[in-house]
């Protein structure tokens, strides 16, 4: 019959190494294998969005990955040697996340993070072992794998998680479209010492005619982080010195060594399924996109954290397999989103000619100058690249408002030494939460049916984040929003759980 698992994760990247870790730490078995024989040592993702950070909490990583990273308060738009527009992220991120910051952390060292935190809960990642075929049989999935000495065995799984990267070779199996394209142009990215750019500590985007780069601070001592286009790509090995210079000359940036330099082509493409029978995609397995906003790794993440409760519900006997399919209804969708809004930005930033050009350097600037003088439009692009404003509204788990609060969404954060609501999401389960007094009834049911009530005293600023006083939430393992109920009874949560098979 071969090892045995829950779930077999291939591909140990930050969203293989994440689901590894929700689902280990709600008793799921795990098996997680890897073809590569080590972590990178190098890393294209660098940003940890809000959201991330917040999710993270669940394992008690936030405070860790913090610490290690680099924050990042705000951006600066340039054009041709001038700063236009400047978003300052604590100004419109203080009451929206505990993070209102932009978290640069490499990769490379966030993958070793991960790695030691997965071995701290006694799972270990088998590197060198590459899955070569698989079989959903109905009731398991029978998985060939390679092991480091050429052997193969078979590792039986309930679920496999398909987290292998663009060129996945679970999605390729399963037969999943990847529906798309390649831009053009190729882009490169390098670890320099840099000087000459005032302030030191806040990301610089460039737009210099047909030339652009973004400038990420990630260390002390001028370290950073330059992303931008190659001007003549037909060099069989191309070095630092066939990229674009007028923006970072414009900049008045000096390049004082080059620590580490590759070159990649961006594409934008969504598989048409995150899920055939007992096998899903995950991360780049399942879309890619440009590297616009840093929401890649982070979109992963999320995949990760959104699937894992979902199995660790399933494989425990307390949902229907039917939970499993609201996986790919929610984040198909955000990917599609997501692949859509970084698609028409790079377009925007990437697009030769002389009308473009003179849009970036001359219009879009002056037009971005004016925006983010609005504090209503500079909360709206924190929320959006935070990923704090992502929602699951259309979801089948989503029902009901509640003041400015409906289903699917976020939970607001409202902080506070003692009053922190986010203090109770440290826990991967179903909770309650109410603000003002929750009915007498509802306490009896929660306590019958083992669920937390967490009852926050009235402030204000509940009513300013869009909390109803007395509604009851009721929150789903990862922590949005599944029922917001403004009458607070227990007779409309039992209805959800009914209604969804969820005991």
């Amino acid at each position: 019959m071969g090892q045995q698992t829950d779930v077999l994760v291939v591909g140990a990247g930050p969203t293989g190494l994440v689901l590894a870790l929700w689902l280990t730490r709600q008793g799921v078995s795990v098996r997680i294998v890897d073809k590569n024989d080590g972590p990178g040592e190098t890393s294209r993702a660098m940003v940890v969005q809000a959201r991330t950070l917040e999710l993270y909490r669940q394992l008690d990583l936030s405070d860790a990955v913090v610490d290690a990273g680099y924050r990042n308060p705000s951006i600066s738009l340039w054009a041709k040697g001038k700063r236009r527009a400047h978003l300052s992220f604590g100004e419109v991120g203080t009451d929206i996340t505990p993070y209102p910051f932009l978290l640069v952390y490499p990769q490379d060292a966030h993958e070793r993070l991960l790695v030691e935190r997965l071995q701290a809960l006694g799972v270990t990642v088998e590197r060198q072992t590459e899955l070569t075929a698989f079989e959903d049989r109905g009731d398991h999935v029978a998985a060939r794998l390679r092991t480091p000495d050429g052997s193969e065995q078979v590792c039986v799984a309930r679920y496999l998680a398909g987290c292998d990267g663009a060129r996945s070779s679970i999605r390729h199996q399963l037969g999943a479209g990847f529906e798309g394209g390649t831009y053009n142009q190729t882009f490169y990215v390098a670890d320099v010492q840099v000087s000459g750019l005032e302030p030191t500590d806040e990301v610089h985007l460039a737009l210099d005619g047909t030339d652009f780069v973004a400038v990420i601070p990630y260390g002390h001592e001028g370290k950073s982080r330059l992303i931008g286009a190659v001007v003549d790509d037909r060099a069989e090995e191309l070095t630092f010195n066939d990229v674009g210079h007028h923006a970072i000359d414009n900049l008045g940036l000096k390049v004082q060594a080059v620590n580490w330099f590759s070159t990649y082509r961006v594409h934008h493409r969504v598989a048409d399924h995150f899920r055939r029978g007992r096998a899903f995609l995950l991360g780049d397995a399942a879309h890619v996109h440009s590297p616009v906003g840093g929401q890649g790794m982070n979109t992963g993440i999320s995949d990760a954290i959104n699937l894992a409760w979902k199995l660790a519900a399933v494989v425990k006997g307390q949902a229907l397999d039917a939970l499993l399919d609201s996986y790919e209804q929610e984040r198909k969708a955000f990917a599609r989103k997501l692949v859509d809004t970084t698609d028409r930005l790079f377009t925007f930033i990437t697009t030769e000619g002389g009308f473009a050009n003179f849009v970036r350097i001359h219009i879009a600037p002056l037009f971005a100058g004016v925006i983010y003088s609005s504090d209503r439009v500079r909360e709206f692009m924190f929320r959006l690249v935070s990923q704090t404003s992502l929602s699951y509204h259309a979801s089948a788990l989503s029902e009901g408002k509640a003041g400015g609060v409906q289903g699917g969404d976020r939970l607001p954060w409202v902080g506070g030494p003692a009053q922190d609501n986010y203090n109770p999401l440290s826990i991967i389960a179903w909770q309650v939460h109410v603000y003002g007094t929750a009915r007498p009834d509802l306490k009896t049911w929660s306590e019958q049916r083992g669920i937390a009530l967490h009852e926050f005293a009235w402030r204000p600023e509940h009513e300013r984040a869009g909390l109803a006083r007395d509604a009851a939430y009721l929150l789903r393992p990862d922590t949005y929003v599944a029922l917001a109920d403004p009458l607070g009874t227990p007779e409309s949560i039992e209805r959800y759980f009914a209604g969804r098979g969820i005991a």
